[in-house]
């Protein structure tokens, strides 16, 4: 990655706080995502890792914070600015969530429905991602038809297919066996130097983590309790740090 003090960051968190009632649970969340990076954010079941991506795409409002998406603060764009920001921004949704009624190409050609693409630009985004993600022989195929993996890659294929700066992957290798989830994240890193992606990555597969990791931060207690390399991480000493390397 290089010396990161010279790299803009294509998205800073500042400060996030969000409660719901008594329950705090962003407490002064802060991050800062560089171009071409992949950062892990690590947390407990709980910590507050669903409620900061939610605030991040602009489906919960944060109490308290900052948040810059290609520097410009979301909280003062409009609704129509945001639905164009929002097509910087690619997501893997945990379980991959593909619309079981429509094909593999139905699936994919669904980002792009708003657009003013006429049929072959449209044609050619949709077997470009499944090209990336070595999945073109399925495009017809419906979601019931594919294995854990195969969905896996679809979802992958469609969070990419818009060429966003950044991606959001929910849990990439969750309900995956290993060996497929290996290739799921040879499959992340390809993307990465395909199209110098910015990821963040949302896992609690240390595994994982090891292998796709420019940088870690580990979420506690509604902060950023502790960032580094998996290697500086995984070998401290602080208790709370070590459980998660176990």
């Amino acid at each position: 990655m290089g010396d990161l003090n010279n790299i803009k960051p294509v998205l800073k968190i500042q400060n996030l706080k969000k409660s719901f009632g008594k329950n705090n649970v962003l407490n002064g969340f802060s991050l800062e995502l560089f171009e071409g990076e992949n950062l892990v954010i690590m947390g407990k079941s709980g910590s507050g890792k669903s409620v900061m991506i939610k605030c991040l795409v602009g489906l919960l409002i944060p109490d308290e914070g900052i948040i810059e998406i290609s520097g410009e603060r979301i909280s003062k764009l409009s609704q129509k600015e945001m639905n164009l920001l929002r097509t910087e921004i690619g997501f893997l949704f945990q379980g991959s969530a593909l619309y079981d009624s429509m094909t593999v190409r139905e699936n994919l050609e669904f980002p792009l429905r708003k657009s003013n693409l006429n049929s072959q630009e449209t044609e050619k985004l949709v077997t470009d991602a499944l090209e990336s993600v070595g999945l073109i022989k399925a495009i017809d195929l419906m979601p019931e038809e594919l294995s854990g993996g195969m969905k896996r890659r679809v979802a992958l294929a469609r969070a990419i297919i818009m060429k966003p700066k950044i991606i959001i992957f929910d849990e990439p290798t969750t309900g995956l066996d290993p060996i497929t989830a290996k290739e799921i994240i040879e499959l992340m890193k390809n993307i990465q130097n395909q199209y110098n992606t910015s990821s963040l990555i949302i896992t609690h597969d240390v595994d994982c983590a090891r292998v796709i990791a420019n940088r870690m931060i580990l979420l506690i207690d509604g902060v950023n309790y502790a960032e580094g390399t998996f290697k500086e991480l995984s070998s401290s000493t602080d208790k709370k740090i070590q459980a998660f390397f176990k």
